[in-house]
């Protein structure tokens, strides 16, 4: 009878919490008006940009007060944190790296919030070479990328803090582990390629006037840093005269070469090659304009391999000679096929990585364009690597899909056998679950894939809760991965749901080019057609039904919540792009364009992008589903004030009891980076807050 009352007592004040209306924070409405193409537009949270300012930091304290204190009555919250820190809490091992002497990899052994670079030398013995857990405190600060000389003697490794994008790059005696000069600082979007053992090459912008997290940066320049030298005193290589919003460079394998590569978009790229054979041997210009895609992949003396998608939507590889690199002499080396290319080399390799419908297929090619093999896959899912220096003959693989797992596998470049080299240890057995792809039509009948994954035995009854989660843009591709926190969804009953949408990569640049500017919405109506199709075949009603994405995925969920409020109950959107007037204004946003347009571009544009800007299409007396905004304080990315606008528009428009939140994390960023406690907390937040939205009291197992 204790029992009884208890539960009764339980449910009634989850009733009471879940159908109270939340009072939130007051947010202040300002006079901002802007004028495009004399339609007036009113930006009442203008104000909210400033990411300095003493009365956003208290907003953000106090939304996060109302978060966190709604999250913290949610029952069965513990038991998803429990059980997602037992399913992490397994050893992850990467491939292995020779560099000089030593072979590197990165373990983890579980719950450290980063993970450990670790390397052993000639005789085995193993020792940590670097451990991120050391740099900071609360987890917040990570390490980006390590690279190594000519010779593997020197290393230049770069830190990022609080989760953003701009990094400092520290130079170390690899052998003694002794500092060797001065950290860079303020370097954005950028690798580090070495030019033998001499120095190195890295891109970043200048500092920018105001706050370094959401002021624009438009002139991204290629430095030469030489070692020993100040950074004051680092040469630009290019970007000075020619102003470009992303440019990197990068050496080729035998020092001969710099490619340069310059874009003004996320799309399309100018390239250039020079000479380092040659003391102040000049630029050669190879492509002069953005309309493709192209890289150079690798060299062989004077003959370049480049991969293409000029006169090539699906890309191929293609050779030319330095002496004359231009597109016209271009010659087939992989031809293009109807499937897309990725491809990688090592081993003295070519390895097409394709795609077929959003699944992996490797072929392995020698240097005289001849197929060597199809490499046989351990299932069908999704294989990263087969990457490696041309003298080393041992490669390494990964694959993984849904239900499965990442491995690793060990790959002779010669012999074509392949070995388990690391699988993991974890408390989660595949063959519970099932994944299987269908095909749905679109509102305009474009047939869409999806992969549908559950625990087996599932009822087709409406009732069962689902994440619907998709990205759709900037030539992304979503192929099937296993992840920790989408295990624990399962084995709570849960569906996992994605669809590849258009403005992603998965067949190419046509399918890239349908989802962008005046065709965005498709992307939002396949997202759409995919949520019906779940319903219609019973695997979830609306009441039962997620959606979730981040970034462009944000922007996905923001557009189709407020376009069809009633075909979900919850929605997560997560770092997203959401005011579609303002986007390029912040910091490299600008470079984005070539997916969404700009209001500035034309009247039309304008009329386009306000029509489904989320920020702009928050309506009121409208009772929008159950909604958690998620973002970081520290996004230089997609700059929060996209999700703190959004979030003020729900919450002053909103009708009904459905709680409209907005979670911030403190010290984080876009995600990269992030600690795994942090990573863990947001998943069992997520997911509690979906569940016990959708009237569950206790985990649905």
């Amino acid at each position: 009878m204790k029992n009884t009352i208890l539960i009764m007592a339980l449910a009634t004040s989850m009733v009471s919490l879940g159908q109270t209306q939340l009072k939130y924070p007051k947010t202040q409405k300002g006079e901002v008006i802007d004028v495009y193409f004399d339609t007036k537009v009113a930006d009442p949270y203008r104000w909210l940009e400033d990411d300095r300012s003493v009365e956003t930091g208290d907003w953000v304290k106090a939304q996060n007060e109302v978060t966190y204190n709604y999250l913290s009555k949610i029952p069965f919250r513990n038991d998803l944190k429990s059980r997602l820190e037992q399913l992490w809490n397994y050893e992850k091992i990467s491939a292995p790296f020779k560099e000089g002497s030593y072979t590197y990899y990165y373990k983890n052994n579980g719950l450290q919030n980063q993970s450990v670079l670790y390397r052993k030398d000639a005789k085995g013995v193993e020792s940590v070479f670097l451990d991120p857990n050391t740099f900071s405190k609360d987890g917040t600060s990570s390490l980006g990328g390590v690279n190594f000389s000519e010779d593997g003697s020197i290393v230049a490794y770069s830190i990022s803090e609080g989760g953003s994008d701009w990094r400092s790059v520290i130079v170390m005696d690899a052998i003694s582990k002794k500092i060797l000069e001065p950290t860079l600082v303020d370097i954005k979007f950028s690798g580090v390629s070495w030019k033998g053992n001499e120095g190195f090459y890295y891109s970043s912008y200048d500092k920018p006037n105001g706050s370094e997290l959401s002021a624009k940066t438009d002139q991204h320049k290629l430095y030469y840093h030489k070692l020993g030298t100040s950074q004051k005193e680092d040469k630009v290589i290019f970007g000075l005269e020619q102003k470009r919003r992303y440019v990197g460079g990068y050496v080729t394998e035998d020092n001969r070469f710099l490619i340069i590569s310059a874009a003004n978009s996320t799309y399309g790229n100018e390239l250039y090659v020079q000479d380092l054979t040659k003391p102040n041997s000049p630029i050669i210009t190879i492509v002069d304009n953005f309309n493709t895609s192209n890289s150079i992949i690798d060299n062989e003396g004077t003959k370049l391999f480049i991969e293409t998608d000029w006169n090539a939507p699906n890309s191929r590889i293609v050779t030319v000679d330095f002496s004359s690199p231009k597109p016209e002499n271009w010659k087939d080396f992989i031809a293009e096929t109807e499937n897309v290319l990725s491809p990688s080399t090592g081993g003295g390799y070519f390895f097409a990585h394709y795609m077929k419908d959003a699944v992996s297929v490797v072929k392995q090619y020698d240097y005289q364009g001849k197929l060597v093999r199809e490499i046989k896959l351990p299932g069908v899912g999704t294989a990263g690597g087969f990457g490696g220096k041309k003298k080393e003959k041992t490669l390494y693989f990964s694959f993984t899909n849904y239900i499965t797992p990442g491995s690793t596998y060990s790959f002779d470049a010669d012999s074509g056998l392949s070995k388990v080299y690391e699988t993991p240890k974890i408390d989660f057995k595949s063959s519970d679950y099932e994944s299987k792809q269908i095909f749905y039509t679109s509102k305009d009948g474009t047939k869409i894939p999806m992969i549908i994954t559950y625990k087996k035995g599932l009822k087709l009854n409406g009732k069962n809760p689902t994440i619907l989660y998709a990205y759709g843009g900037f030539n992304v591709s979503i192929t099937p991965s296993f992840s920790i926190a989408n295990a624990v969804w399962m084995e709570n009953g849960g569906v996992y749901a994605v669809p590849n949408i258009r403005g992603g990569g998965e067949y190419g640049k046509k399918w890239h080019d349908a989802g962008t500017k005046m065709q965005k919405q498709n992307v939002f109506d396949d997202f759409i057609a995919a949520a019906e199709y779940l319903i219609a075949q019973k695997y979830t009603s609306s009441n039962f039904l997620a959606i979730r994405g981040g970034s462009n995925g944000g922007l996905l969920v923001g557009a189709t919540m407020t376009q069809r409020p009633e075909l979900i109950k919850v929605a997560i959107p997560a770092v997203g792009v959401m005011d579609m007037l303002r986007y390029h204004t912040f910091t490299a946003g600008a470079g984005w364009a070539y997916d969404y347009g700009t209001a500035q571009d034309s009247k039309e544009m304008f009329d386009y992008l306000k029509g489904y800007s989320p920020v702009h299409n928050v309506r009121p007396g409208v009772k929008y589903p159950a909604t958690m905004v998620t973002t970081g304080d520290h996004d230089d990315r997609v700059v929060p004030a996209h999700s703190f606008k959004f979030a003020a528009e729900l919450q002053d428009k909103q009708v009904g009891n459905n709680p409209t939140l907005i979670r911030i994390d403190i010290n984080a960023g876009h995600g990269a980076g992030k600690s795994v406690a942090a990573t863990i907390q947001e998943n069992v937040d997520i997911q509690a807050f979906i569940l016990f939205n959708m009237g569950f009291t206790q985990l649905p197992k």
